[in-house]
């Protein structure tokens, strides 16, 4: 009978970096015959005082988290880090395998994606420099050599910290920074949390996303895209497969393999685009600020009156401006955004179709049913349904590669 080993997660899983390469590891463990009894924090903080006396078999552990590596600086029990990559090889921990989340890659994806989208400003929006945001300062430096090696130029805006006290001065420091930016421009924040924030600055502003702004984040929250009224694009980081990868380490060096200073860089597993960097220039000023307030209140059963009275125009005029450059009626724009959210939805894998409806601004179920058998041509199960069979088959094709 196979030895069942003990092993301690140290993460803060309340963090959806976290929660992925949690998730990770119990897909390894679920496709292999490895006995693993997992140590996790019962509500998911990361509590350290004491692990140096924890008599386990084996730790996985977040490096990016200074205080947890310093914690394990001298353990004695197999360990595999997972964390951030580093420009400076010296930066990585000494004698302990890494796996890494690729920072450039995640960098120059949401870089390239803001080009194809026919940006030619770029700026980043950071964190404060600090031990805990080393990872965050690595992105700086790779969109730092992307700009350089473009010929461009790097913007790059650090902000505060959000804290209730200082909230909305960080908030009118970042709309000053907003209004500073040449525009149109493509904005990539170091995390989603922080492309919330500049929606939310942009709204107050009134500066309109994605014509003026277009702005991508990193770590594809559903959480963050749920409390914005724009739906948010993200960079969609390769943690599901880092944690795959650091369990599979693990699991060698409990059975004698020996992997010191092993580093392996995991490549992000692509981008969710949404609204939020679907950068199309209008023309009109007047198409523009429609189609902003459209983003922002499509799916809260937004009329076309009011948007013209919004616009400030009579709606015959809008609507002959909407055709004109968009070749669609007002009505048209709407509907397409609350298809696009209700279509986000389901792919999450919600299945209650009043609550979808409601939601997106569908006046019943049976108006949603109807508007995705005209424009998708299949019902809102059928879509989900295929929607989620893909997503699996492609999730089967990772764990077996």
């Amino acid at each position: 009978m196979k030895k069942t080993h003990r092993i301690a997660l140290l993460f803060n899983a309340n963090k959806i970096f976290d929660r992925e390469v949690i998730a990770g590891i119990a897909a390894y463990l679920s496709s292999r015959r490895s006995q693993w009894d997992l140590f996790l924090e019962e509500d998911f903080r990361l509590r350290l005082p004491g692990i140096d006396r924890w008599q386990g078999d084996g730790i996985i552990a977040d490096f990016d988290d200074p205080a947890v590596a310093a914690a394990l600086a001298s353990s004695s029990i197999p360990l595999v880090a997972v964390g951030g990559s580093y420009e400076n090889p010296n930066d990585y921990p000494v004698g302990v395998p890494y796996v890494a989340t690729d920072n450039f890659k995640l960098i120059q994806l949401a870089y390239e994606h803001l080009i194809d989208a026919g940006l030619g400003n770029f700026a980043l929006f950071s964190l404060p420099e600090a031990q805990a945001n080393r990872w965050a300062q690595e992105r700086e430096k790779a969109f730092c050599a992307l700009m350089r090696r473009d010929r461009l130029e790097p913007e790059v805006f650090r902000g505060q910290s959000t804290h209730a006290p200082s909230w909305d001065e960080a908030v009118q420091q970042l709309i000053a920074w907003l209004h500073s930016l040449p525009k149109p421009v493509g904005i990539i924040a170091v995390t989603d949390a922080r492309a919330r924030q500049l929606l939310q600055a942009c709204t107050i502003a009134d500066i309109a996303v994605p014509e003026q702004v277009a702005l991508i984040g990193i770590d594809n929250d559903p959480l963050a895209r749920m409390l914005t009224r724009i739906p948010m694009s993200s960079v969609i980081q390769g943690a599901t497969e880092m944690g795959r990868t650091a369990a599979h380490l693990l699991d060698q060096m409990l059975h004698g393999v020996r992997l010191p200073d092993s580093r392996i860089l995991v490549p992000p597993a692509g981008i969710n685009v949404l609204a939020s960097s679907r950068h199309q220039p209008a023309r009109h000023p007047h198409v523009m600020r429609a189609r902003h307030f459209i983003r922002q209140y499509a799916c809260q059963g937004i009329k076309t009156d009011q948007v013209a009275e919004y616009v400030g125009i009579s709606r015959s005029s809008l609507e002959g401006y909407f055709r004109q450059e968009l070749g669609c009626s007002v009505h048209d724009e709407i509907l397409r955004m609350r298809l696009e959210a209700a279509t986000a939805i389901l792919e999450s894998g919600e299945c209650n179709l009043a609550d979808v409806a409601r939601r997106c601004g569908f006046t019943s179920s049976q108006y949603l049913h109807s508007v995705f058998k005209r424009e998708l041509g299949c019902s809102p199960r059928t879509y989900q349904k295929r929607a989620l069979g893909l997503r699996q088959d492609h999730e089967s094709e990772v764990a077996e590669g």
